[in-house]
């Protein structure tokens, strides 16, 4: 199978590395310092196609195939993995806008993202509720012309600063007893509580606690119909786990490129530290995991661009996130003190990539759903 990319991508590549050195790059520090993120560069980055551009044309994409969608976000990883997740984190959720929203709710929600001018979070996560989330405790009851939505979400990316997001919740009303649904809420329209949940890594990605207290929720709001939650959400899981797996070869790319840059210019002992052999090992087996995590995840992208990919995506998504940690985790070793100064690269590639391993299923989820796809036999109860 061949992942070379041709002259179309590889100028594309090119344009987009050039926009991250001139607009991207300069912003981190300041941004990692104050723990925000530059909203600015939505709309900046929609004109490459970042916003929705995997989406078909008549959904208000670019119908960009899932190769050249991966190489996209192989450079967002490379640059900033904060900025991988606030992309993951708005272009999955306009899936299932696209997918099952209404005209109106294309018009008023999907349409200002893939512009730039919005940003959206996915509630799924609760404070009791993480692998399984079957198990939703998160209620919206059907009251004439609204739903009134009870609960807590937590560990939801961009969850402290988006403009509307959609949250899972399990409804009661004539036709549901108890299914899980899929809501828009509106934070003009239906305000709710925000609260920072501080965390080592991904700091500049807006992660929060939110609380739900009798939140009235317009019934037109229901995004698809009631019970369609699970299935919905987890159509989603396969671009989102693509996303992460290709921001973490980024990462650990750049991981890479700076460890080699280090050996070959830092001298101990009088002469440069890549002569000496246990360095040239760990240039050697980071190489070998970037190659590797790489092409796993471009066999993902295929098999997602040909409609069969569940366990491509999830061995993709664990291999490269435990590599890029692993990479990064060698790249430290090899930087020695400097390594783990605060506001030094490697620092933050290190702790934002084992950021990777946990979302869109843990490392253990997906080996559970390797071993599904491979054996026929569930070992999730």
């Amino acid at each position: 199978m061949n992942f070379d990319l041709n002259s179309e991508q590889i100028e594309l590549q090119d344009q987009i590395r050039r926009f991250m050195r001139r607009e991207v790059v300069p912003l981190i520090d300041e941004s990692e310092a104050g723990r925000k993120f530059p909203f600015e560069l939505f709309p900046k980055l929609a004109e490459f196609g970042y916003m929705g551009g995997v989406l078909p044309e008549s959904e208000g994409g670019l119908g960009i195939d899932y190769v050249t969608w991966s190489m996209m976000f192989e450079q967002l990883g490379y640059h900033w993995l904060s900025l991988r997740t606030m992309l993951n984190c708005t272009n999955v959720p306009m899936f299932m806008l696209a997918s099952r929203g209404t005209a109106e709710q294309k018009e008023k929600y999907l349409k200002p993202l893939i512009e730039g001018k919005a940003s959206i979070f996915t509630a799924i996560t609760e404070p009791n509720v993480g692998s399984n989330p079957a198990a939703v405790q998160t209620r919206a009851e059907l009251k004439g012309d609204h739903y009134v939505i009870s609960g807590r979400k937590l560990w939801i990316s961009n969850g402290l600063w988006a403009d509307f997001g959609i949250v899972v919740a399990r409804t009661y009303s004539a036709d549901s007893d108890g299914k899980l649904s899929l809501f828009i809420v509106d934070a003009k329209e239906s305000p709710f509580e925000r609260r920072a949940a501080e965390t080592m890594v991904l700091r500049c990605t807006g992660t929060a606690e939110l609380g739900f207290y009798d939140v009235k929720v317009p019934r037109e709001n229901l995004l698809g119909a009631e019970g369609d939650a699970m299935r919905i959400t987890l159509a989603g899981l396969d671009v989102g786990r693509l996303h992460i797996a290709h921001g973490a070869v980024g990462a650990a790319q750049a991981a890479l490129d700076l460890a080699t840059d280090f050996a070959k210019t830092r001298e101990q002992f009088g002469k440069p530290i890549g002569s000496f052999q246990l360095v040239q090992k760990h240039i050697v087996d980071m190489t070998i995991r970037v190659n590797a995590a790489r092409a796993l995840s471009y066999q993902a992208a295929c098999a997602l661009q040909q409609g069969r990919a569940t366990m491509e995506c999830a061995i993709a998504k664990l291999y490269a996130t435990e590599a890029a940690h692993e990479v990064a985790s060698m790249a430290l070793q090899v930087h020695g003190g400097q390594g783990y100064a605060v506001g030094y690269p490697i620092e933050r590639i290190f702790r934002d990539t084992r950021g990777g391993t946990i979302p869109e299923g843990t490392t253990e989820i997906q080996t559970l759903i390797i071993g599904r796809s491979l054996l026929g036999m569930s070992a999730i109860h």
